[in-house]
């Protein structure tokens, strides 16, 4: 089986692609459902909120944030994360063409 050739592909598909990947594990869904209700929190506190070890939680955050979904801004010794609006608006108009 041959390498897939991200360029054979519109930017359209490669970033439904993308997306689709960030989507694709049910921590990150729990991520994203966590911080779409409280707005923004610490990345530890969603240590707490799931059943997941603190570096598992932080590569999931990892996965979201190289997608766009999330972004996190550094407060003193921690990260604060919360939803990259503009990016999750261009994701809802992206995936409204499927539904």
């Amino acid at each position: 089986m041959g390498v897939t050739k991200t360029e054979d592909y519109t930017a359209r598909q490669n970033m439904l692609a993308a997306v689709a990947k960030a989507l694709s594990h049910p921590a990150r869904v729990a991520i994203l459902d966590h911080l779409l209700q409280v707005n923004a929190c610490i990345g530890g506190e969603l240590v707490h909120e799931l059943p997941l070890a603190q570096p598992t939680v932080s590569r999931h955050l990892r996965e979201l944030k190289a997608a766009g979904l999330i972004k996190g801004r550094i407060e003193g010794t921690s990260v604060n994360y919360c939803i990259n609006a503009a990016r999750w608006a261009e994701v809802q108009e992206l995936f409204s063409g499927f539904f």
